[in-house]
């Protein structure tokens, strides 16, 4: 019998290959292709003066070296566009002064690992030999390192940009200057949030192969977005689309830094294959990854509220700086993010947000697990901390004093979003939310205990942090849905996956919506071949608009299926049901067909090869007055169909953390660590917690241990994982999770995404734990052992106050 999928804890399909090593990753692919290396910039800002490849010509096994100047009389002669900018493929009206770099320097390099000479011998090995002895001569430039360096302006990393300002953008709420002169109270704050990205198991990689015969390419990518690497490969190598396929085979993990794109080697490794008539690959290695590849998070925040005495927060007013790094190809989304998400659960009456993205000579920011919503909820958390701090209120308290209420959803900010959409939220209860978190984790309870250990001499303290996430932005997702004649149901959409549990969430849904066992859904993405209408997997808008147009394709089958089986059984389509795979009369289980004898009827066929094929003769099926296959209808039991929202979803959750933190060595421990999140309705309650469980260890990396460590001259200190720091599992705390589901009204399912939520309140969560069990203010995220160390020196110095509660309530250990 078949059970009710949606909302199941159904163990993922796709492990039993992860785990056995089945599964074929972009580096299994193409064993006899020629191998890529890359001569990288040494230098953060430097011109190119020269390009010497005469040694690596001595190395046995080259095929090839590279530059700009070859890619300019590549285009020349074919027509082909691989020598121009990369794409800026977001563009915005506030991005006044968009620079995006080349897939070959051209004549200056901006950052530390831009790619400069491209080498392809008989194998990486050989590539990497000759690539050592190309020579290239620079003209140093002076580099301009951090937000405060390129605010400051004294020197520029792109000379027709004096300010180094790349956008500017003001969203204003409200009279803030009136409402924040009359408000009883006000506070500044200035934070800081410093770089990091992230780290995939899988770096990139491009595998490709060109047919001379049909004068087709097939392109294997490790990409987030395989069907935009086709239109970006066909569009630079001037090939119809139909002439490029693009694969995403299995991806370890992408969070963001594969939805860039085209990145330089998605360009040149296709171009060399195609010019070298071989198949040629590229695997990104680590330290490739670190200079190379995308970071995110790094801003100043200056921030100035205002309240009353019961810590209404009556005006807002934010200003921030933002480090985009040397280009922008995805134009400036981190940034609208941290302006719009910024706001939380929480209403002021006056909201004014300015920022500034500037340009460093530091590998480019794009959008990362979480996408500026750490950066937003870090000023925003903090701020109400704050305030609670001021007024010697509970910070929880605080909080719900200021939370939009579940009667006022939905709730339009009067924003604009990062999708061009109005800033509406379509639902959530967030006192139900706080509720269930401070029963989870026994909040006063837990403040007690916290205060008594500080008693006692321990450092203990708790953080309390919310969030709001917008997911499921659009434009659009599809799905194709046929049931074979053998009843296995074929599921394709172009959304690609990297882990996330896709395989078993959408086999849930089309399952569900087709009464079929889940063992007879196959699920295929990121396959241009099978499906080629797709935008890609970002923003935690999987679920909600890939699963939503899986549910719709499915249901057009259903119908189908149902209107073929009524014929068949001389019966109405609306008595009939589909369980287990058998189309039956409600309350009459006995009159039945299986469905696979309906995908047989639903394709009229001449000639009877098979016993099934019997079945479907035209002399057996349909109304023989008129044409087998009706007017209306195609042969086949299948679909196709889309979901295209109108605005986003929008998710919540509320964290709560408790560290201790060595009085000698100032090392930060976490006791305990909970969660209550609302995404909607939970299509597989298990897959959403390991979304949250990696999420929250992404997050303790971000807030503890992970950072971009840039000297003054723009070269990466800590880019290698002996340096750079990632959380072990024995750094990752035991996870309590409670959810929270307020539909969607905006979707067929009623679903909101997750997959970011675990990592998107944890600066703010663990700067509030430790500030409360140090009795100083923490402004700066990440903080390490020996930052905290820095940071008790100056307070016992009295550079830094104490916390008021500190002072009234307690003494400061």
């Amino acid at each position: 019998m078949t059970t009710k999928l949606f909302g199941e804890p159904v163990q993922r399909v796709e492990d039993a290959k992860l785990v056995t090593g089945t599964a074929h990753f972009l580096d299994d692919i193409g064993h006899d292709s020629l191998g890529v290396a890359f001569v990288r910039s040494p230098h953060a800002h430097a011109r190119v003066v020269d390009i010497d490849a005469s040694g690596a010509l001595e190395v046995d096994g080259l095929v090839a070296v590279y530059t700009y100047d070859d890619l300019v009389a590549a285009d020349e002669a074919e027509g082909s566009t691989v020598a121009h900018p990369l794409p800026l493929l977001i563009p915005h009206p506030s991005l006044h002064a968009p620079r995006t770099g080349y897939a070959l320097a051209r004549d200056e390099v901006n950052h530390v690992g831009e790619p400069v000479v491209m080498v392809v011998a008989r194998d990486r090995y050989l590539a990497e030999d000759a690539a050592e002895r190309v020579v290239v001569t620079y003209d140093f430039l002076p580099p301009v390192v951090g937000v405060a360096a390129a605010r400051e302006a004294a020197r520029t990393v792109h000379e027709d940009v004096p300010d180094n300002v790349a956008a500017h953008l003001l969203q204003v709420v409200g009279d803030v200057d009136a409402v924040m002169a009359a408000a009883p109270r006000r506070l500044r704050l200035d934070l800081d949030v410093e770089r990091s990205a992230s780290m995939p198991m899988e770096g990139k990689g491009v595998h490709a192969r060109w047919d001379p015969v049909d004068g087709s390419m097939r392109v294997h990518s490790s990409t987030q977005t395989s069907t935009s690497v086709r239109a970006a490969v066909a569009a630079r190598l001037g090939l119809p689309a139909g002439k490029v396929e693009c694969v995403a085979p299995m991806v370890g993990g992408g969070f963001g830094v594969k939805i860039v794109h085209p990145w330089p080697e998605e360009v040149l490794v296709p171009w060399a294959a195609r010019r070298l008539g071989h198949e040629v690959k590229w695997v990104e290695d680590r330290r490739e990854h670190f200079v190379s590849s995308a970071h995110e998070r790094g801003q100043l925040q200056e921030i100035e509220v205002g309240f009353d005495d019961e810590g209404r927060i009556l005006a807002l007013d934010v200003r921030f700086w933002h480090d985009n790094g040397a280009y922008t190809p995805y134009g400036v989304i981190v940034p609208i993010i941290t302006s719009t998400q910024l706001l939380g659960p929480y209403k002021p009456a006056a909201y004014r947000c300015e920022w500034w993205s500037l340009y460093t000579n530091t590998v480019i920011v794009t959008p990362y697990r979480g996408a500026g919503r750490p950066q937003g909820v870090f000023a925003m958390e903090r701020t109400v901390d704050a305030i609670a701090e001021e007024l010697g209120l509970d910070r929880a308290e605080l909080r719900a004093r200021n939370f939009i209420r579940p009667d006022e959803m939905p709730y339009d900010h009067h924003l604009t979003f990062q999708d061009g959409r109005p800033l509406v939220y379509d639902s959530g209860d967030f006192p139900a939310s706080l509720a269930k978190l401070k029963e989870l984790v026994d909040w006063d309870a837990t403040l007690a205990m916290a205060a008594a250990a500080r008693a006692g001499g321990r450092h203990v303290g708790v953080g309390l942090a919310c969030y709001v996430e917008g997911t499921g932005v659009g434009p659009y997702e599809g799905a194709h849905v046929r049931v074979e004649s053998s009843g296995k149901v074929k599921v394709a959409t172009g959304l690609t996956t990297q882990g996330q549990g896709h395989f078993t969430s959408f086999a849930q849904v089309a399952a569900d919506e087709l009464g079929v066992p889940l063992e007879d859904v196959e699920v295929v993405t990121g396959d241009t071949r099978r499906f080629g209408y797709a935008v890609g997997t970002f923003a935690s808008r999987a679920a909600v608009v890939s699963g939503n147009a899986i549910a719709l394709a499915s249901r057009k089958v259903r119908e189908k299926a149902l209107r073929i089986a009524g014929e068949a059984l001389e019966a109405d389509p609306g008595d009939l049901e589909i369980v287990d795979g058998q189309v039956r009369v409600k309350g009459s289980p006995g009159a039945s067909i299986p469905l696979a004898t309906v995908a047989v009827l639903s394709n009229p066929l001449r000639y009877a090869f098979d016993e099934a094929s019997k079945a479907a003769t035209q002399f057996a099926v349909g109304d023989a007055s008129g044409p087998p296959v009706a007017d209306d209808e195609e042969p086949g039991l299948e679909g196709t169909d889309y979901y295209s929202p109108t605005q986003s979803t929008f998710a919540n959750g509320m964290h709560a953390v408790v560290v201790e933190t060595d009085p000698e060595t100032a090392e930060i421990s976490i006791l305990r660590y909970c969660v209550v999140h609302d995404c909607g309705p939970l299509i597989n309650p298990m897959i959403v917690e390991g979304q949250v469980h990696g999420g929250v260890a992404q997050g303790v990396g971000g807030a503890l241990y992970e950072r971009m460590a840039y000297d003054e001259n723009g070269q990466l200190l800590n880019a290698s994982f002996m340096d750079f720091l990632m959380p072990y599992a024995s750094e990752v705390p035991h996870i309590e999770i409670d959810h929270l589901e307020t539909p969607s009204p905006l979707n067929p399912l009623g679903i909101k995404g997750a997959g970011e939520a675990g990592v998107i309140p944890s600066a703010a969560v663990f700067a509030a734990a430790v500030e409360d069990a140090e009795g100083f203010p923490i402004t700066k995220m990440p903080i390490s052992p020996s930052e905290l160390h820095e940071l008790r020196a100056r307070h016992a110095a009295g550079e830094l106050r104490p916390l008021r509660r500190r002072t009234t309530t307690e003494e400061t250990s």
